[in-house]
């Protein structure tokens, strides 16, 4: 037993002045959980008092940020970043602004694929090799995932194995990879025990280690001894810095500061789930109680963020999370997912595994049933969840999941802007419609590929307040129906197309 500190321990000052100009920095983290906050606040600080390091490239698989400043939004400086490498956009809007602006070179590539690109970069691999993407803006027979007339360099190509088209996603040096653990005991290993997720922190060490760069830890606290072999996460021998964070630079996620359910096992007595308030709203709640419809007992599922997050509320209400088994592309297996800004965790999972992990499964077909959003849908059965016109929101975990679940369900309202309605005896009426239209004609940007989907005989279901459609071998076809709407007036005067109509059942609600 011993009683000394570890070697790599430092400020957080010391710890980032060593990051070089021009180096290629990857970051750990899904939202909130799992992010090391007081590095990305020291790498900012330095930046923005010494003007050092310029040129870095950002990379990262899951989203990082609160919709605001924290997380990579604290990175969006011109000048600090050269290029942005990255699985979704959304919560870094400050990031976007940059890519909206071309002030960056930047690029939406999907979360699983990124976090398989670690593996492959410490393996020494030329790249990770991947049928996601294939028919979405990320195929180079697009954009080759693009965003702006900035970024030129082709980081995804076509290639031909055993007789099929793959993508090769091309792999590159890491230089610094900044991580966060729970713990380091006093040889510098890490551990997560309190953490939600447990990320990419040992592909992220190991591929920074393996391309002769840094990788910076922060942690919670020290262990006075050694940790027992078996905890530890990412080997001392690959851990160069170690920071104490302050505390409140290390919550547990974005919205809490320690949630112990999320590392918790279920109680013998379950207790009775809570409810997220969005649930409540009619809209969502009509959404979410017709997608229960669709699960099947036995089945793993996904349910991405959003509106799809009420289905584990009402699966909740009807006692039907122990027929079925929740998973998150962030790890977590079993349990009630979290919303909002802890979304990525879960609540008394039944266990939690790495990202890259979670997508080899995912990719290979693991998924039973999944439900997703949708923000524009077209003719042929097309998704957009990406991109808005002055808007990135990126793919994150998206393509992976539509393009290898078995059963598909997109959830999002028949318009958005101001939609309004109203249940009187068991009959759907229209208060206010909203103002945009979401069944377009042809989607801004293809992040679900309904040729790709026919092709691999995917049962696809477009689920909204008002209609249910079916992915159809000609295009979207019209299945259901609420009561209380007329096709005409509710629905065919609010597309930018017809659907395929034969037979049209009533939708329930």
């Amino acid at each position: 037993m011993t009683d000394h500190v570890p070697a790599q321990l430092c400020s957080a000052e010391a710890a980032i002045a060593g990051i070089p100009p021009r180096s290629t920095v990857a970051c750990s983290g899904f939202i909130g959980a799992g992010h090391p906050e007081q590095l990305t606040l020291e790498l900012e600080r330095r930046f923005l008092h010494t003007g050092m390091p310029t040129d870095l490239t950002l990379v990262y698989a899951a989203g990082q940020g609160d919709g605001r400043q924290r997380g990579l939004n604290r990175l969006a400086h011109p000048g600090l970043l050269k290029r942005v490498i990255g699985g979704h956009w959304g919560l870094a809007p400050r990031l976007g602004e940059l890519a909206l602006n071309n002030e960056i070179e930047a690029w939406n590539l999907p979360q699983g694929v990124i976090c398989q690109l670690f593996r492959d970069i410490a393996a020494g691999r030329p790249g990770c090799i991947s049928r996601i993407g294939l028919g979405t803006f990320i195929d180079p027979l697009h954009d080759g995932g693009r965003l702006n007339a900035r970024s030129t360099e082709q980081l995804v190509e076509r290639v031909t194995l055993a007789g099929q088209t793959w993508l090769l996603y091309h792999a590159f040096p890491i230089h610094v990879a900044l991580l966060r653990a729970t713990s380091a005991d006093c040889h510098g290993n890490l551990l997560l025990d309190e953490e939600a997720v447990i990320g990419d922190v040992l592909a992220l060490a190991q591929a920074a280690h393996n391309s002769g760069g840094i990788v910076i830890a922060q942690v919670q606290s020290l262990l006075q001894q050694p940790a027992p072999p078996q905890q530890v996460r990412v080997p001392g021998k690959l851990v160069n810095h170690i920071v104490v964070a302050d505390p409140e630079l290390h919550w547990q996620t974005f919205a809490e500061q320690l949630n112990p359910d999320y590392f918790s096992p279920a109680p013998q007595q379950h207790p009775t789930l809570p409810n997220p308030d969005d649930a409540t709203e009619m809209v969502r709640r009509i959404i979410a109680v017709r997608a229960c419809r669709e699960l099947q007992p036995g089945s793993i599922c996904n349910l991405g963020i959003g509106l799809p997050e009420g289905i584990a509320a009402v699966a909740a209400e009807q006692g039907l999370l122990q027929q079925v088994t929740l998973t998150l592309e962030s790890g977590p297996l079993g349990g009630l997912p979290a919303t909002g800004l802890s979304f990525g965790a879960s609540r008394f999972p039944e266990a939690i595994i790495d990202s890259a992990s979670q997508f080899d499964f995912y990719d290979g077909g693991g998924l039973d049933f999944a439900a997703l959003g949708a923000a524009e849908v077209d003719a042929a059965g097309n998704v957009n969840v990406s991109r808005f016109k002055q808007r990135f929101a990126g793919v994150g975990g998206f393509v992976n999941i539509s393009q290898s679940a078995r059963r598909l369900v997109f959830c999002g309202t028949f318009t958005a802007g101001g939609l309004q309605l109203t249940m009187e005896n068991g009959q759907l009426r229209i208060m206010q419609e909203g103002a945009i239209r979401k069944f377009v004609q042809h989607v801004e940007q293809i992040s679900f590929s309904g040729l790709q989907a026919r092709q691999q005989a995917q049962d696809v279901l477009y689920i909204t307040e008002r209609a249910v459609f079916r992915l159809h071998a000609a295009g979207l076809e019209l299945v259901e129906i609420a009561p209380g709407m007329e096709l005409d007036r509710d629905l065919l005067q609010h597309m930018d197309f017809h659907p395929i109509i034969n037979s049209v059942r009533p939708m329930p609600l």
